[in-house]
């Protein structure tokens, strides 16, 4: 899911730079220190509420003012070298990641803060009671529940020095106003916006704001990176203290939710600019929706060392045999993780960084039990690394300084590392086609100049990669291929060789992987539509919704009985991978009345997924269940963990983020605090033995409360 799931989603913006996008290596260090000098932030981060009970309470953020002190002042300069070694190249052909282990960096003091988060949205159509989709992040009411309150900041006169600045205009910087998002709730429209302000000129400019034309009746729903106000048909918005700072070349992004917007676009925009110093912007806790109040930025977060790094092996490699997955000696394992998604959305490292400390967040995840980490990526991230582009990676400086100077694929390595130091296997997924925390509501795994090469290239770069290195253990193909039968395109499954064809593509993107490197797992999800008479419609070109069976997106996989994916001498590395949600996600059919354990796995699970495990064609893993601990959502929840516990099904838990609009996270706002009534209800389906949590490493123990796989019976 990665759930943005769309209509209850928060989209926490706080992008740094064009290097969003596209990054030339050699300056990511010059620019974060330059991008982030003035932007120190100090700010209560609040605990978010997906308890059942206790979650109408809401703090007040804290105001702080931007710092003028200069880069030169402020950050001390981290390389790689310093952390990795003084050997380690990442750039060089024949690279091999960790190739004698990493030493322990030393922790370097950094005053600046940078930042990028991101909550989702996943869209899902609601126009009948038959046809759903998983809106992996997205609910059927536009109200966000548990989320995290947007601050507001006035937009009024900027001050430098004690002194007004006068706004101005510039021809080379660009105001852009689009639409990414819109839905219906009874008789209101909604709409999401995204604004996006670039400097392509050469002035550097202290604040900005943005004018807009709306509908005289529209009124606000969310905001998240700026201030925001509308009247009368007319709306302003302003900047925050981080993202007030415009330099050359920087863009930066922030976006609004509209109740019935009528129509808003970039040609009613007006940008005003003010030159000067960083402006220190004054924020109040806004009061939109049923939030609790938070603001990013927290550098008082714990810290926690680095794990001495062990070199990496090739002993830990799993694959299928009688329908189980087994490790090397035929020992049957249980792969039982959590997502944690950022490197699809343009944080281009895990979100929640921007509050959390990175070595603190993957101890405590091994330390609590999960073995297997699920990495939602874009596939356009993994082309830029591939062709050495690195887009900057967005975190808190202060708290995580010993990642300043790295770009983001040297912390993607450094994760990797710490993975492996923690005992936590990783599951490559690959969530969208474009770095958009949108992204994986795109129907299929290509999307504008990402083309299915594109796809099929990235997968296997990655894989060669790291194919020496059992830390990332299994490739998840592609995040919740889906479409409607009117839709085009659409992911179908059948026995041709259409370029929509999921099972087609799927083998293809397969053996990629398994060319490169032979020994990874590979997960297949299901899609969203199957035809009812597979003889009539077996090319899906019924355009009638009544001609197709339905599920959640990815959670379809009632082609496997008529097209099973074929891997040949591979079969054996084949895992299935469903998704499946609650109530509190979309009202599927099968939760009208008074529904049970039996009659969900009459109505969904046996025909869509779990046939596959139960006639012993091949082991699930389901790659996405979760959601708050709220009635209607508990039920169902408690049923799906019934279900994966009575038949020990591998699974990885939505999700260890805290922005998860429609199912919040096992961590809440300061993405530190575990939620300690859902993280009991999830330990209920962890691996343990003896009272310890059992990971998949044959020689380093899960965490500080696990054992070994060989300490396994």
């Amino acid at each position: 899911m990665l759930f943005y799931k769309p209509y209850d989603t928060i989209k926490l913006y706080l992008i740094f730079g064009s290097d969003f996008v596209e990054h030339n290596r050699k300056s990511i260090l010059s620019r974060l220190i330059a991008l982030t000098a003035a932007t120190v932030m100090s700010s209560a981060m609040l605990t978010g509420c997906s308890d059942s009970k206790d979650n109408d309470t809401s703090q007040a953020s804290e105001t702080s003012s931007v710092s003028e002190t200069t880069a030169s002042e402020t950050a001390e300069e981290t390389t790689a070298a310093d952390v990795f070694g003084s050997d380690y190249d990442p750039f060089a052909e024949d690279y091999d990641p960790y190739g004698e282990g990493i030493s322990k960096p030393a922790a370097k003091p950094a005053d600046t803060i940078s930042a990028d988060t991101e909550s989702n949205a996943k869209a899902t159509d609601d126009s009948t009671a038959e046809i759903t989709a998983k809106p992996a992040e997205t609910t059927s009411s536009p109200a966000v529940t548990d989320a995290p309150k947007q601050t507001e900041a006035k937009p009024a006169e900027q001050k430098s020095g004690g002194a007004s600045v006068e706004a101005s205009s510039d021809k080379n910087v660009t105001v852009e106003i689009k639409q990414s998002n819109g839905w219906e709730s009874g008789s209101d429209k909604f709409a999401q916006f995204d604004i996006i302000v670039t400097n392509n000129g050469d002035k550097s400019y202290g604040s900005w704001n943005v004018t807009f034309k709306t509908a005289k009746n529209a009124s606000i729903e969310q905001s998240w990176n700026c201030g925001l106000e509308v009247s009368g048909g007319n709306g302003s918005a302003s900047p925050v203290e981080f993202n007030s700072v415009l330099e050359p070349g920087q863009s930066v992004n922030c976006g609004f939710i509209l109740k019935n917007p009528g129509t808003v676009d970039s040609s009613s925009a007006q940008l005003k600019l003010y030159k000067g110093a960083s402006q220190s912007v004054s924020q109040s806790s806004g009061s939109s929706g049923n939030q609790s109040a938070s603001t990013v930025g927290n550098n008082s977060a714990p810290v926690t060392a680095a794990k001495d790094v062990p070199a990496p092996s090739t002993d830990d490699w799993l694959s299928v045999k009688n329908g189980k997955i087994v490790d090397s000696s035929g020992k049957e394992v249980w792969l039982t993780g959590v997502n944690w998604f950022g490197y699809n959305t343009g944080t281009n490292t895990f979100d929640g960084l921007w509050a959390c400390d990175l070595n603190t967040s993957l101890a405590a995840i091994a330390d609590h039990g999960f073995n297997l980490l699920r990495v939602p990526i874009s596939t356009e991230l993994i082309k830029q690394w591939s062709n050495s582009e690195y887009p900057t990676a967005n975190f808190n400086q202060a708290t995580n300084s010993y990642l300043v100077g790295m770009n983001s694929l040297e912390i993607f390595d450094y994760v990797v590392g710490q993975c492996r130091a923690n005992g936590i296997k990783i599951m490559i997924d690959i969530h969208s086609a474009k770095t958009d925390a949108s992204g994986h509501m795109k129907n299929v795994w290509y999307e504008g100049n990402i083309t299915e090469a594109d796809y099929i290239n990235a997968l296997g770069w990655i894989a060669k990669r790291y194919a020496n290195d059992d830390t990332i253990i299994a490739y998840d193909l592609k995040n919740e291929p889906h479409g409607k039968p009117n839709e085009n395109p659409r992911a179908v499954w059948n026995s041709s060789k259409s370029a929509d064809n999921w099972k087609y593509i799927a083998e293809k993107a397969a053996m990629s992987v398994l060319k490169n490197n032979p020994n990874a797992l590979i997960m297949v999800e299901g899609i969203e539509i199957y035809p009812k008479d597979i003889k009539t419609n077996g090319d899906f070109a019924s355009k009638n919704d009544s001609d197709y069976y339905y599920n959640w997106w990815g959670g379809n996989l009632r082609g496997v009985k008529d097209h099973p994916i074929d891997l040949g001498k591979y079969q054996n590395k084949l895992v299935y991978s469903p998704h499946d949600y609650g109530p509190a996600v979309y009202q599927q059919p099968w939760f009208k009345g008074d529904y049970t354990f039996d009659s969900l796995y009459k109505d969904c699970w046996y025909d869509n997924w779990f046939f596959i495990q139960k006639e012993g064609i091949a082991p699930l893993l389901i790659g996405e269940w979760g959601g708050y601990m709220t009635q209607p959502n508990l039920k169902w929840m408690t049923y799906m963990r019934q279900l994966i516990k009575e038949n020990r099904i591998n699974h990885t838990f939505w999700c260890f983020n805290a922005n998860s609009g429609d199912t919040g996270g096992l961590v809440k706002d300061d993405f530190t605090t575990w939620d300690t009534e859902k993280y009991n209800f999830v330990k209920e389906v962890l691996w343990q033995q003896d009272g310890k949590f059992v990971g998949l490493d044959h020689k380093i123990p899960l965490g500080k409360n696990g054992i070994t796989l060989s300490e396994a019976n």
